[in-house]
């Protein structure tokens, strides 16, 4: 009998569907899974018939964290000495850095059921989340004695803020599909039986655009994540300083104010 894929993969037009595939642990990452997700980050960057891509998982889950039954915490956590573990990323670090820069195309999380511990940090690691009524949150990471993995600490706080932050870290409280919504961990809401179907309208959608440019923009936005106040505050006036080549819109911007009408811009 045919062994079966941990990581399935289907191409539609643009957009390659990414699907977790170890339904009967609600997708946990297993060594397996989480160097062929590595693996195919690189892949599909090199792939320029890919212009978008949709992450999701098969069954009741997205991914319910780290599997620690063939991952134990000491092969991860403490079989390493404390200088070795400054040292290296490890595999969090080399999955979350997979996902969010080593593919340089747009992705979309389409999050069926349950994203906890490290599947919630994957989930964030996207562009972008899509969500169902079937969806929910769990950091999971202080039950199990552990500090927060795979990018976590970075992305939740710019997502969600500082102090919810810790709220959702400290008490490792469940955060259903609304509350994820209102809160920023997901973008879109949709019935659970559309979820697929609408992730991978958008990311058609997305994959409309030019792809160089949207890989550029992908990183302004993504620089724009380390940027310290001075530094934008000196971005901003470069933008001034680019949206004053168009001279006459200048004027009509002001004329049009002036008089009490609609601009007519002309781009020049």
């Amino acid at each position: 009998m045919t062994e079966e894929k941990v990581l399935l993969i289907e191409k539609q037009d643009k957009v390659a569907i990414l699907t977790l595939n170890r339904t009967q642990n609600l997708n946990a990452l297993d060594s397996e899974l989480k160097n062929n997700l590595i693996q195919m980050m690189t892949d599909l960057r090199r792939d320029d018939s890919i212009w978008a891509v949709v992450l999701t998982g098969n069954g009741r889950g997205f991914c319910s964290g780290e599997d620690l039954r063939s991952n134990t915490p000491s092969q991860n956590h403490i079989a390493a000495s404390r200088e070795q573990r400054l040292d290296t990323m490890g595999w969090v670090g080399r999955l979350a850095i997979a996902i969010y820069r080593t593919l340089d195309k747009p992705i979309i999380a389409a999050v069926n059921g349950v994203a906890a511990g490290a599947g919630m940090s994957m989930a964030l690691a996207c562009d972008m989340r899509v969500g169902s009524e079937k969806t929910w949150f769990k950091t999971v990471f202080i039950e199990r004695n552990l500090s927060t993995d795979t990018g976590m600490s970075y992305f939740l706080p710019r997502i969600v803020g500082y102090s919810r932050s810790c709220d959702l870290v400290y008490t490792s409280r469940k955060i259903e599909a609304q509350e994820a919504l209102r809160i920023g961990l997901l973008d879109r809401l949709v019935p659970s039986e559309k979820l697929l179907e609408e992730a991978v309208s958008l990311a058609r959608q997305i994959a409309t655009w030019p792809p160089v440019a949207m890989q550029s923009v992908r990183r302004v936005l993504q620089q724009s994540m380390d940027s310290t106040f001075e530094d934008q505050l000196r971005n901003e006036t470069l933008g001034l300083i680019l949206s004053g080549r168009a001279p006459l819109d200048a004027k009509e911007s002001s004329a049009s104010f002036i008089e009490k009408r609609p601009p007519r811009f002309t781009g020049q």
